[in-house]
This record gives C-alpha cells, structure tokens and sequence, in this order.
C-alpha cells in the first residue's frame, strides 16, 4: 500500500506501527479483477476471522539536516522491515 508522507512535514515524534495481515481465514483487501463486491462481502461476512499481526516499534526522531521525505523513507524502511514486506519507493 501506499505510504502516506505528510505526518513527516511538522517535525513532531513518529510512532510507526507494521500490521500484516494474515490470509489463512479471509482476505483483508478486495481484488476487484478477482471478486464482485458481492462476492468480496459474502467471503468477509462468512469467514472465521481476519487475522493480522500487529508491532508497536519504538518512537523516531527527525535526525538534523534530514528532510522530512528522507525520515518518511527511514520510518517506511523499518516498518517494512518488520513486517517482512517489501519496501517499494
């Protein structure tokens, strides 16, 4: 998914979250070339859970000189890394 930059402009503390979710009982995400919304719904409403994994990762600072798309960059990097997702730019 997208990262989303902005919060990285006002130079106040980030604290990242990686969530990955988990296909085994249902799908989080609706592939429309695959699935109608019907058929998505009927699969999210009849499905045992979504599950997911979740890590709070420790607080990160805006290093100085860094811009604020280089420290979003930093923050994506670690939350993909934890995740063990890959880290598109």
């Amino acid at each position: 998914m997208q990262f989303k930059k902005g919060s990285f402009e006002v130079g106040s503390v980030i604290y990242p979250v990686a969530i990955k979710y988990d296909p085994k009982f249902g799908d989080a995400f609706w592939n429309s070339s695959r699935f109608s919304m019907i058929q998505y719904l009927y699969m999210m409403m009849t499905s045992w859970a979504i599950v997911c994994d979740v890590w709070y990762l420790p607080p990160m600072y805006q290093q100085e000189g860094e811009s604020a798309i280089d420290f979003a960059n930093r923050v994506k990097s670690v939350i993909a890394r934890q995740g063990g997702l890959v880290d598109l730019m």
